[in-house]
């Protein structure tokens, strides 16, 4: 296989054991790779490679000087770096791994020896309870890496030296693991988003370790769950204690598939549905790890996929690349509002520009995010507010009224908005500045100027938004920006036009965006 140019560099400066090259090669392998799951399945690999021989060589040379200051340090780093590999794969793979009758003591004293080769963990002592056999049916090395996790954030919970330890036993019938540690404890902030991906309460953490840790036990039909540190009988008393509770010998799991339970939700006769639409595998992954216990994740591969799915049934929100083999995801967006007017709609893009917000815009599109997200949580938040926002109407004009009402201070725009919507056979209501109330009569839409003095930006849309009362609004603007353009779509407008048009362009762009014939 022909080893991609960026990933060549990574390797040559790792075998160099030149760290600002590799990191610099690392940054370019970032930005240049557009491949897919296998591409990074691949990338992944070689990187294991070069990590096997740093950590051989530096174990070969602890030997000789011991495992001091920097080379400790260099350590613990390739051991945090192939941890991050092992989740990240983790994550990816949609594909169950192989299980059979395996001992659960034998895997996790495996674990307990490869915790141990960490450099990090010597200022940590670890105990193992395991006063008997205990045979499960599963993965030897998921249920290793699942212990494994389990103990590197027990250790990363206590600052300087502390206690970990693992307690193996039985509860009725059905095998179960306590890993327990003497650290600061959970917050409260951290507690009921635990398993998510990428939420940790640890700087030096990913916040994959836990998430990784419930699928494993998902699909070892187990629970892993946060349980009161009185189930130990230590003393003192642990302040954290995970138990993994296996399914007993001989029963058949209700789902092979069902999250863990926790407190347990009602179960709601519909359940919302999101389809995630990305030719890229590990997006749609991050898109279910991150969303699949509130709502049911359909993905999609391309947009001609993505429309198979939504003949199949309705769903509640669609999110979707812009770039995408075949159709793109703004021709997605048009398709499935033409098969649902009230379909929700996010899009996502690496590549923003001025022309597909406007397009986002215009298509009555939620949001528009862009990749690579800053913060994943932020992209879950919006995906939240979306799934629950109302559902979107169809634009036009009701035609019960043909007052406009245009929110401009300008004189000559003021001028030439009037005529313009007169053009279209619609009313100027101009008002230079915000009103005390609304209207009693809501208008037929709203034209506010981005500029508005008083209410000038984000506050003017709101005020746009009020003064409307449902009604459809366009937003004038001295300068066209796309960050102008986003938030115009955020706050739900209709479209966004530049002042100086004349009034004929003007009336014709108004007429498209609020669809009232010229």
């Amino acid at each position: 296989m022909d080893i991609p140019v960026p990933l060549a560099h990574l390797l040559q400066a790792l075998e160099a054991g030149d760290l600002p090259a590799a990191k610099a090669a690392a940054a370019e392998l970032q930005r240049t790779s557009t491949g897919s799951t296998r591409l990074a399945a691949e990338v992944l690999h070689e990187l294991r490679q070069p990590l096997l021989g740093v950590k051989a060589y530096t174990q070969m040379l602890s030997e000789e000087i011991g495992t001091r200051g920097p080379l400790r340090q260099m350590l613990a780093q390739v051991e945090r770096m192939e941890q991050i590999i092992s989740d990240f794969t983790r994550l990816a793979s949609e594909r169950p791994a192989p299980q059979q009758a395996v001992s659960l003591v034998t895997h996790v004293q495996a674990a307990a020896r490869a915790f141990g080769l960490n450099p990090d963990s010597a200022r940590v002592t670890l105990q193992v309870e395991a006063p008997e056999e205990l045979t499960v049916q599963g993965n030897g090395r998921l249920l290793e890496q699942l212990t494994l996790n389990l103990l590197n954030n027990a250790r990363d919970a206590v600052s300087g030296p502390g206690r970990v330890k693992v307690v193996l036993g039985r509860e009725g019938t059905s095998p179960v693991m306590y890993v327990a540690d003497w650290g600061p404890g959970v917050s409260e902030a951290v507690r009921h988003h635990l398993f998510e991906p990428y939420v940790t309460g640890n700087k030096r953490g990913t916040g994959l370790g836990l998430a990784v840790c419930r699928r494993i036990a998902q699909e070892h039909h187990a629970r892993l769950e946060l349980v009161p540190s009185s189930v130990l009988t230590a003393q003192p008393p642990p302040t954290t204690v995970f138990r993994v509770l296996f399914p007993a010998p001989g029963t058949v799991p209700a789902s092979a598939t069902s999250p863990a339970p926790g407190p347990a939700p009602a179960q709601a006769p519909a359940r919302r549905r999101l389809l995630v639409v990305d030719d890229e595998e590990i997006i749609r992954s991050v898109f279910k790890d991150l969303m699949g216990r509130e709502c049911e994740v359909l993905e999609a591969a391309t947009a001609e996929e993505g429309l198979e799915q939504l003949k199949r049934g309705p769903v509640d929100l669609i999110v979707t690349d812009k770039n995408l083999p075949g159709l793109s995801g703004l021709e997605l967006a048009q398709q499935a509002r033409r098969m649902d007017p009230h379909s929700r709609v996010i899009l996502m893009t690496g590549y923003p520009s001025l022309v597909t917000a406007q397009q986002a815009l215009e298509l009555g599109l939620l949001d528009y995010l862009l990749k690579p997200f800053d913060d994943i949580r932020e992209v879950r938040t919006k995906l939240r507010e979306a799934l629950t926002r109302a559902v979107p109407t169809q634009r036009g004009l009701p035609r019960a009224s043909r007052r406009v009402d245009v929110l401009e201070d300008n004189p000559a725009s003021a001028r030439r908005l009037t005529e313009a919507l007169a053009l279209v056979g619609l009313e100027a209501r101009v008002l230079t500045g915000a009103p005390a109330e609304p209207a009693a009569e809501p208008p037929a839409a709203v034209v506010v100027s981005w500029e508005l003095p008083g209410t000038y930006g984000r506050q003017a849309l709101d005020l746009a938004r009020t003064l409307g009362q449902g009604a459809p609004f366009v937003v004038l603007a001295g300068y066209l920006s796309q960050e102008l353009v986003l938030e115009a779509l955020r706050a739900g407008a209709s479209g966004c036009l530049p002042r100086d048009l004349e009034a004929r362009e003007l009336g014709h762009e108004l007429s498209r965006l609020l669809g009232q014939p010229l």
